[in-house]
């Protein structure tokens, strides 16, 4: 299952501007308003995008992906934006980008290069081209650039943007954010920059912070790599106990061969809790069996640990914005 940062969830609501219910959507994807920003803090992917389109049937997005972009700050990006800064020059930043973009997501990845003309900096992002991957990608790309204008000395402006999906009903607000053309429809998703925008130094560069950054980078990055599996297999272990109610942290522990103390721990490495790991494979799981007519809402509310189809119904509806009955419907006839 892919993830992305809770920071960008964050920005995008905020960018909404007060259009839409912050709290509500924010809870979608497994946040609560009132926690601080933390890039750290992973959510589903998927649930990124539905949080996207819900967006969308509330509110123009036309030019929200801009908004959420321009808002981007590096100090909110944790290890690796602090490297960014610290790069020595703007190609060397993106070079970060390129190698640990992991402790951002799990379904982007980057690349720089040579192309005629200059460099393109490539995202990445495999699946269905989705309003909320579009979306996603269009304010993906907007923060790049809003990371690149922070650390260099002089104004920034790309030579072109490339967008792999149509175009939205107005380009205006894209056009004049990246200050260049941007072309939709294009065969990938990427910035080409002069050479020598990418040779130049960066404002706060320091060769000996950016070695000691680097370093700290790869042992984060080593840490995620060795840590999914055990995600994985608690969420295979919780789906498996919900028949029979709501698991118990040190059960699932046990059952992985751990103390509910290094469990705790180690999920919390990851910014997660036994709390968000047991409602993202409960939502999962029910999602999963709604698309399967054979079973009724009463089924699925036992297979997935509610004790009433009630208490199934407004914690389904708090997920996703819908009842389990609505969602069905619409996944059949899809």
């Amino acid at each position: 299952m892919g993830y992305v940062t809770s920071l960008f969830a964050r920005k995008v609501v905020a960018a909404a501007d007060g259009g839409v219910d912050a709290a509500a959507m924010l809870a979608s994807v497994g946040l609560a308003a009132d926690e601080p920003f933390d890039a750290g803090r992973m959510v589903s992917a998927e649930r990124y995008y539905d949080m996207l389109e819900r967006l969308a049937d509330q509110i123009d997005v036309t030019d929200l992906p801009i908004r959420t972009g321009a808002s981007m700050r590096l100090d909110e990006y944790g290890a690796l934006g602090l490297a960014f800064k610290a790069a020595t020059t703007l190609r060397a930043s993106y070079a970060r980008v390129e190698r640990y973009a992991r402790l951002w997501t799990s379904v982007v990845e980057y690349e720089l290069r040579p192309a005629p003309g200059g460099t393109l900096f490539i995202l990445h992002r495999a699946g269905k081209r989705r309003l909320g991957m579009r979306l996603s990608n269009e304010a993906t790309l907007a923060s790049a650039v809003s990371i690149a204008r922070q650390v260099c000395p002089v104004p920034l402006t790309p030579l072109e943007v490339l967008v792999r999906h149509p175009a939205p009903r107005s380009i205006a607000a894209h056009e004049d954010w990246f200050g260049c053309p941007v072309r939709f429809g294009a065969e990938l998703d990427a910035i080409l920059y002069a050479d020598e925008t990418l040779a130049r130094p960066n404002i706060l560069g320091d060769e000996g912070i950016s070695h000691y950054l680097t370093t700290h980078l790869d042992a984060e990055i080593s840490e995620i790599t060795r840590e999914p599996a055990l995600v994985m297999q608690a969420k295979a272990a919780i789906a498996q106990a919900l028949s029979e109610g709501a698991p118990k942290m040190p059960e699932i522990a046990w059952s992985l061969g751990l103390s509910a103390r290094s469990f705790h721990r180690r999920l919390s490495e990851h910014g997660m809790s036994f709390q968000s790991v047991t409602e993202e494979t409960r939502r999962d799981l029910a999602e999963g069996l709604l698309r399967d007519e054979s079973h009724s809402l009463a089924e699925i509310a036992f297979l997935t640990g509610f004790s009433e189809q009630s208490a199934f119904t407004r914690a389904f509806k708090r997920w996703v914005g819908k009842t389990p009955a609505t969602y069905r419907k619409e996944m059949v006839h899809r």
